[in-house]
């Protein structure tokens, strides 16, 4: 019974520092916490202290229960606040539109040089990040537990941001099958050559009734149909909150990475580094994806992204007044494979890769791009496996000359496009944070 005490004792102590440790993060937000602690980064890096964001070091903790000690662990703050944002009328409502949800966490002891900003993809939010479908601490706590201060977005217009077709315009969503193909189980439907190699989605694949696909497919929220709207909104809210707290690392997924390329152009003082987790893609054109020898087709003719890497202009070097300035040239046809009767046969999907759409030469380059030292992170079972490389050889053409992280290399097999979710994500965000260590001081 003494035991039982002891033990309920403790948990009321723990209790109190966390409920604690929320309000002073919630309270900050409102602007009632001063922001007075020092803040111990990296000798080689600059300080990032309260007054470069919104998330300072609160005062000590209330003192523990009389009935049990105080919890050994360090207290890791957490706050919110919204970036951008205006009136705007609607008929006879004033409303706001344009702000941007950024959440914080900042660990007890801050000792890495800048904070990692994450962004995630299409049809997501920031929930990605904070803990995986099957109930695991996600990237944010690894990385706070590596030191690194962490803002976690939801796109303008979308998740706690705020929904608003009145102002946004048409939303779209995707169902479970559009998800389970490409990725929670794409191993079921195999349509493209890799998917077979997926195994990392908790307890099988990820397809309804799984319980981690129930809970992921659970956090699935509308999003903007209009995809160039999207860079239009989040594009200057993602480089307000750059503006707001400083030199940071941006951590995109997917769909963000739009927003990480256009911030990395327009703010290349401020962007440190760019972890570009399976990047949309492959530059210019999307496509779809069908199965069999030719798995892949071109999808429409219209240019996807008209500057390569995104729908808005980027800073190319000669410069570019119009997409039309950037000429479009396509990779040689795939390998021939032998037919039954021996015979050549041309397949575009011959080598499992997308046959990449590049710059006529002489290329233009991306000179604000090439200043941002910037990783491309493919998994071994993703869909982005038929295509990053097209990504990565743009980039290098444009003078850019990315890092290449293929995660089956690092010895991290059976991945796929949700990767921050799957059974071995704290491994693949240690290999994040390392590359980090070494690129970025």
């Amino acid at each position: 019974m003494a035991g039982n005490g002891i033990a309920n004792g403790a948990r009321a102590a723990l209790l109190a520092v966390q409920v604690w440790a929320v309000a002073a993060g919630a309270a900050h937000a409102q602007g009632t916490v001063p922001a007075d602690v020092p803040v111990q980064r990296s000798a080689q890096g600059p300080a990032q202290g309260p007054a470069q964001g919104p998330a300072p070091a609160p005062a000590a903790p209330p003192p523990a229960s009389s009935t049990g000690p105080a919890p050994a662990e360090p207290v890791t703050r957490a706050g919110y606040f919204y970036i951008g944002g205006r009136y705007q009328k609607l008929g006879d409502k004033t409303v706001m539109v344009g702000q941007m949800f950024v959440q914080s966490r900042t660990p007890a002891r801050v000792t890495q040089p800048y904070p990692v900003v994450m962004v995630h993809g299409l049809a997501q939010t920031g929930v990605n990040f904070l803990a995986t479908a099957d109930g695991r601490p996600g990237w944010v706590q690894r990385f706070v537990e590596k030191g690194f201060q962490v803002y976690v977005v939801d796109q303008v217009g979308r998740g706690r941001s705020g929904t608003n077709p009145e102002v946004y315009g048409p939303y779209d969503r995707l169902g479970t099958r559009s998800l389970e193909r490409t990725h929670t189980a794409p191993e079921v439907y195999d349509l493209y050559p890799q998917a077979k190699l997926h195994t990392r989605w908790p307890g099988g694949p990820g397809v309804q009734g799984n319980v981690a696909f129930d809970q992921f497919f659970a956090s699935q929220v509308p999003f903007l149909a209009n995809s160039q709207q999207t860079e239009e909104w989040v594009d200057p809210a993602l480089v307000g909150l750059l503006e707001k707290i400083g030199p940071a690392v941006l951590l995109t997924h997917g769909q963000a990475a739009l927003f990480g390329w256009a911030a990395s152009d327009a703010r290349p003082d401020l962007v440190k580094a760019h972890l570009a987790v399976e990047p949309s893609g492959p530059p210019f054109f999307d496509v779809q994806f069908r199965g069999g020898k030719d798995f892949w087709e071109k999808a429409g003719d219209g240019r996807a992204r008209a500057y390569g890497l995104t729908r808005m202009p980027l800073t190319f070097a000669p410069a570019v007044k119009a997409p039309e300035d950037l000429v479009v040239v396509q990779e040689a046809k795939g390998v021939e494979s032998k037919g039954a009767e021996g015979k050549g046969a041309e397949s575009k999907g011959a080598d499992g890769h997308v046959r990449c759409w590049l710059q006529g030469e002489p290329a233009r380059t991306l000179p604000n791009l090439a200043k941002v030292p910037t990783v491309l992170v493919t998994a071994e079972a993703s869909f982005h496996a038929t295509y990053d490389a097209c990504t990565a050889a743009f980039l290098t053409q444009a003078g850019a000359k990315p890092d290449v992280i293929q995660l089956a290399d690092r010895g991290l097999r059976g991945n796929g496009h949700m990767m921050m979710l799957e059974t071995n994500s704290d491994a693949v965000a240690d290999l994040l944070a390392d590359w980090l260590a070494g690129r970025v001081k």
